[in-house]
């Protein structure tokens, strides 16, 4: 006997007027805000200019999603170019269908451009994207939810997840039973993707913070957690495939030697960051702005703090970053003690 489930919306779509609001895409939109926001105070905390994020954004947001689409759209072919497809739906990336991997690949081409573009150290960039990132995919997990997707094979547990048959954002009945639910409850892989990248970026933090990694190991730490948890909860996964008990559902997901593409993906990049977390190594990377208009000076944690103490206030330093390298080298020069790194602020 079931004592408990999870209900899921029987609309994804509102109409303000003559306007669609997409529950996927506004917690697409959120999350990618979450992300900023986090990456931001991140990135501040090393030095970088105020709002650096937003320009980074505006690179790294579009190049990432036309790099998630397109990797749904070569991962799931037999929605777009199948017997029974549609060409024009490649462009309705409101409807659901970003593929992560694609995100991420995209999203990264983008922030290097930007990188070059603003002259700042693209691997510390990515270091502090590696916490906001997850909590971004975390909150993009609700829209699927709303669109009654992501979902996993019948289960008995408490937790089942209530699926509707959705055309258009809303449950449509079913022509026989008159019921807009699939039978039966479903194991809410969504929810464990979710609560998986909370946690993900927790571990970034607290490691990254612990260990000071450095060098673009933050990310690839990110990457290996990451890919760790969805390879077990992509083979959960039934949603898309045969064994959706809707009549003439067909198998959309492409899958190698009987498991989704997904899984094998997730597999080898999880190996091409462990090696890369192994075999790269170097600190923290830290910013002091030169004189106006020369850009910034990469500089250790320990110079850092230096300049943060001879700038005056190491809250106001930390923010406006002010001073020229010269002064940071004197005052440093002065001090007959090591300067000590004092509490980490990533």
């Amino acid at each position: 006997m079931t004592l408990a489930s999870i209900p899921s919306p029987t609309t994804a779509v509102w109409d303000l007027g003559p306007v669609p609001v997409r529950a996927y895409a506004l917690f697409i939109v959120l999350g990618i805000v979450l992300a900023c926001v986090v990456t931001e105070l991140r990135l501040r905390a090393r030095g970088a200019p105020r709002w650096a994020v937003l320009d980074i954004a505006v690179w790294a947001v579009p190049f990432g999603i036309v790099g998630a689409r397109l990797y749904h759209v070569i991962t799931s072919p037999d929605r777009f170019f199948g017997e029974d497809g549609e060409l024009a739906a490649i462009i309705r990336v409101w409807e659901g269908g970003l593929g992560i991997w694609g995100a991420i690949a995209g999203g990264a081409l983008g922030a290097w451009l930007a990188c070059r573009q603003l002259k700042l150290p693209f691997l510390m960039v990515a270091d502090a994207a590696a916490v906001g990132i997850p909590l971004a995919q975390a909150v993009g997990r609700i829209g699927n939810w709303f669109n009654n997707e992501l979902y996993g094979a019948e289960t008995t547990l408490p937790w089942g997840l209530e699926v509707h048959r959705m055309v258009n954002g809303q449950a449509v009945p079913d022509p026989v039973t008159g019921e807009s639910a699939l039978p039966g409850l479903y194991h809410p892989t969504f929810l464990y993707e979710a609560l998986w990248c909370v946690g993900v970026a927790v571990l970034v933090w607290l490691v990254g913070k612990q260990l000071r990694l450095g060098a673009g190991r933050q990310f690839a730490l990110y990457v290996m957690a990451y890919t760790a948890g969805r390879a077990w909860i992509e083979m959960l996964r039934i949603d898309d495939t045969s064994e959706v008990p809707v009549p003439g559902a067909a198998d959309t997901v492409m899958t190698v030697l009987g498991l989704r593409v997904n899984v094998w993906v997730a597999a080898g990049v999880f190996l091409a960051a462990l090696v890369y977390f192994i075999m790269v190594r170097g600190p923290q990377e830290f910013l002091v702005q030169r004189a106006e208009g020369e850009g910034f000076e990469v500089v250790t944690e320990e110079e850092f703090r230096a300049h943060q103490a001879a700038a005056g206030d190491p809250e106001v330093a930390a923010e406006t970053h002010g001073g020229p390298p010269g002064q940071r080298d004197a005052a440093t020069a002065e001090s007959s003690e090591p300067t000590s790194p004092g509490p980490d602020r990533d």
